[in-house]
């Protein structure tokens, strides 16, 4: 969903109760407070978080190798925090995704990074993300909705 705590949000959670979400953010200050707000919405609708995602953590020099922190850091870490203390129920931080653009173009042309280059950082993380995902009960997958369109 887009981020933040707009129509789009609360209507959806008024769809699926009991829902269980996974914040996405970046590292960056104003991100993770977007990010944060949209967690607390589970205080009013009744669902749970799961997780945070922290995404564009950081680019890796193509000359060195060293990460450089691009958009700040510590967002998806600040928001799993937060919101494990506002929820009282352990939120983790699933994972850091570094910019790659290897991704980007595996998205674009139907190529999933994590079959065409699986050793890369960013292919490692959705993994050990899908991983820690896979290994929770299943929540609402496979179960009817009760969802009609109008």
């Amino acid at each position: 969903m887009p981020p933040g705590t707009g129509d789009v949000a609360l209507s959806l959670a008024r769809l699926v109760p009991g829902a269980e979400l996974v914040i996405v953010t970046t590292p960056q200050v104003a991100a993770a407070e977007v990010a944060k707000r949209a967690g607390t919405l589970v205080t009013q609708t009744h669902q749970r978080v799961i997780g945070v995602i922290e995404n564009m953590s950081y680019l890796l020099c193509p000359h060195c190798g060293e990460a450089m922190d691009v958009f700040g850091a510590g967002g998806g870490e600040t928001v799993a925090t937060a919101l494990t203390q506002l929820t009282g129920v352990e939120v983790p931080l699933l994972g850091q995704i570094p910019l790659d653009t290897r991704l980007r173009e595996g998205g674009d042309n139907g190529t999933p990074l994590v079959l065409d280059e699986p050793s890369s950082p960013a292919a490692l993380q959705l993994v050990k993300i899908a991983e820690a995902l896979s290994s929770r009960g299943r929540g609402l997958a496979g179960r009817m909705l009760n969802l009609s369109p109008r």
